[in-house]
């Protein structure tokens, strides 16, 4: 029997590379900078998933009937380790210029919990256990 196929990338479709690489370096990622002339970059995550950035024009020429999406689709989520880390990840990334979705607040299901959008107008989940 064939064995079943495994999650190995998780891919972000983004207007601008360096723009993008930008935010997601704020929250930890070391993402090495792709070449001028190329419309993708990726890192490898902490337990083997890749994760990778890729232009529009290059979704285009992938799959021709592609379309810019409306509306969210997927989010990331950051660990963030402390209640701490969640507001200092927050508040970095606002002092940035990037934009908070919900400032850091404590959620009923025991999280520190901030929501903050990415510059393609993904939102991005940041949270840590209470306590």
């Amino acid at each position: 029997m064939a064995t079943s196929p495994r999650v190995d990338m998780i891919g972000l479709t983004v207007a601008d590379i360096p723009r993008s690489l930008k935010f997601y370096r704020l929250l930890g990622l070391d993402v090495p900078d792709p070449a001028p002339d190329r419309p993708y970059a990726e890192t490898t995550l902490a337990g083997g998933i890749r994760l990778s950035w890729n232009t529009a024009a290059l979704m285009q020429k992938l799959h021709p009937e592609w379309e810019d999406p409306r509306g969210q689709r997927i989010n990331l989520a950051f660990h963030c380790e402390t209640p701490a880390g969640v507001d200092a990840t927050h508040a970095a990334i606002v002092e940035a210029g990037y934009d908070s979705v919900r400032a850091p607040w404590d959620a009923f299901w025991g999280q520190r919990y901030a929501l903050v959008r990415d510059p393609d107008g993904n939102t991005v989940d940041l949270f840590a256990p209470l306590g």
